[in-house]
């Protein structure tokens, strides 16, 4: 039985002995240390004061510092959409005028061209006449025509007598009457509401033909008529039924400048 137990405790005791050995390597400092100089000072990285720094009574020191350089065309976006056009700016002034070139050679015939539209053309025109006589019995009394010869897109009205423009433009005008015996023949030529010129012809014992003309610038809507006028004496214009003596006629002579 002892030698059972002697060789029990034998192999404790080793065992024992072998973790002493080892706890001293652990403990055991180390063979290389940094001894810092009497101005270094140990830093501590990340705000770390002594207290929780490394333990023992090595220094440490900060982390170098790294900067990365970074690729800018990497970074860059893609084009862009075109953006709208600006306003154009003002004209320059006009330079000097060029010395006149040499004249260069006679060029060939060119083909015709494409047919033009034809210029419009402006038509107006009347001629009318009065087949029964008229006497003045009071002092204006217009005169209205009972024939029609020509009226052109019935520019004159035959119900009232009168001539309207609806073509501006420059005008012939003429009128002819037969006088009466003993009586005085008194006409005006109106413009609107003005006497433009007269038919005159005094009283006598033999009856003629009287005739006046005009040529007058009418704007649109203008008229023009004739009046029978009563000076101090009977005035009168003779005709009959079976002959015209009495005629009034107007047309266009040349229209309005177009604006």
């Amino acid at each position: 039985m002892k030698a059972p137990i002697t060789l029990i405790i034998s192999l404790l005791s080793s065992v024992s002995s072998s973790k002493r050995i080892h706890f001293k390597k652990q403990m055991a400092p180390s063979s290389c240390v940094r001894c810092c100089g009497p101005l270094e000072k140990s830093a501590y990285p990340y705000g770390l004061s002594q207290t929780h720094g490394v333990a023992g009574d090595h220094h440490t020191y900060p982390l170098p510092e790294i900067k990365p350089k970074i690729d800018i065309t990497i970074l860059k976006g893609s084009k862009g959409e075109q953006g709208e056009r600006g306003l154009s700016g003002k004209t320059g002034k006009e330079g000097p005028k060029g010395s006149v070139g040499v004249i260069g050679p006679k060029g060939n015939k060119g083909q015709p061209g494409i047919p033009g539209n034809s210029c419009k053309q402006y038509y107006a025109a009347f001629s009318v006449g009065r087949r029964k006589w008229m006497e003045s019995e009071e002092l204006q009394a217009q005169l209205i025509f009972d024939t029609e010869f020509v009226n052109l897109y019935q520019h004159f009205s035959m119900f009232t007598g009168r001539f309207y423009c609806y073509v501006p433009g420059i005008y012939f005008f003429n009128l002819n009457v037969h006088t009466w015996n003993f009586k005085e023949t008194y006409l005006h030529l109106m413009h609107n509401s003005e006497e433009v010129v007269i038919l005159y012809a005094q009283p006598s014992d033999r009856s003629i033909m009287q005739s006046q003309s005009v040529m007058l610038e009418l704007w649109l809507k203008d008229e023009v008529w004739v009046r029978l006028y009563q000076n101090n004496r009977e005035s009168a214009v003779y005709s009959d039924e079976t002959d015209v003596y009495i005629t009034f006629n107007g047309y266009l002579i040349k229209p309005a400048e177009s604006e």
